[in-house]
């Protein structure tokens, strides 16, 4: 087979998640579902806290711009997937797949470090309240929330280039539901070692980095927790760790058991499982984790909730 230069391929073939036609519909309504809850779960979220000025705080600013990169994270891969569900061709342009990876890449970095800047306003609240004012002024907290936005676009850039220089021959089949690092690369017919590099060292500095920060944050939390004297103020701060550290859990163990491994091992079907878990269950879970054990979100929401009341039924 004669190798051609990546110019010669105008598009791609998104095979999904399965090929079986009678679990399109089942699946199109589950994943029609999910995206439903994410998109408005995350939107009320966002809505809240900006109307809410009690909620104007350090917590609640990275809160809204987490909410925000899940509902644009979601957003990336969902709406084609649904899409190519009932596509005779399935297909997405060579630009367009390029542009998926792109923001995917993003905005799943995006979550990453907002994640690290969440466990660390945790630790400064616990670990150092009366200094909390000082630390988190609102000057630092965009700070921090712009420097996640840069480095996320940095880090999705750096991949996406490499990708664009791969090239593909006669096999444009990605047997996945988007366009996805390791699947392109499964195609590809030229050197994805340098992919393959990058992922191993740079995407491991950006993903564990923020990882151990994370871990390192919640130890020293638990360690003041453990010698507070009140049994309410310790069930209390382990409740919130707790919900946090589930949505740390499952984003961070589906996406190292994804990329943290060799190509030539890559396995398609159990990465279109994982995948899903932090692309689409995690987004969902995310306004419920962080919100529902959360007083001052729920008496926000009720407050919200009758003014809505109140207006419709005069």
């Amino acid at each position: 087979m004669e190798n051609t230069n990546w110019t010669s391929v105008s598009h791609f073939i998104l095979l999904g998640i399965s090929t079986r036609p009678e679990e399109q519909i089942p699946l199109f309504l589950l994943f029609l579902l999910m995206y439903a809850i994410n998109i408005s779960g995350n939107f009320a979220i966002i809505t809240l806290i900006i109307s809410t000025p009690r909620l104007h705080t350090p917590m609640y600013i990275f809160l809204s711009n987490l909410a925000l990169a899940d509902i644009c994270f979601t957003s990336t891969t969902v709406p084609k997937m649904l899409q190519n569900m009932f596509s005779p061709t399935k297909a997405i342009s060579y630009m367009g797949c390029l542009a998926q990876t792109y923001f995917f890449i993003c905005f799943a970095a995006m979550e990453n470090f907002l994640l690290a800047v969440m466990a660390y306003d945790r630790y400064i609240a616990i670990c150092q309240p009366f200094r909390y004012p000082m630390i988190l002024t609102r000057m630092w907290c965009l700070q921090m929330v712009a420097l996640c936005h840069i480095l996320s676009h940095l880090h999705a850039l750096l991949h996406t280039f490499l990708m664009g220089q791969l090239i593909f021959c006669a096999d444009n089949r990605i047997p996945h539901f988007f366009c996805d690092l390791y699947p392109l690369m499964k195609i590809s017919c030229s050197s994805t070692h340098l992919n393959t590099l990058m992922i191993h060292t740079e995407g491991v500095v950006v993903i564990n980095g923020a990882l151990v920060f994370i871990i390192a944050s919640y130890a020293c939390i638990i360690s003041v927790v453990l010698r507070k004297p009140s049994a309410k103020g310790k069930w209390r701060a382990f409740s919130t760790c707790g919900s946090h550290l589930t949505v740390v859990a499952i984003f961070y163990g589906t996406l190292t058991g994804v990329y943290f491994q060799p190509l030539t091992s890559y396995s398609v079907t159990k990465g279109r499982i994982l995948t899903v878990m932090y692309t689409v269950v995690t987004p969902m879970l995310n306004p419920f984790i962080y919100s529902l054990k959360n007083g001052d979100v729920k008496g926000a929401f009720r407050k919200w909730m009758s003014r809505i009341w109140t207006s419709f039924s005069r």
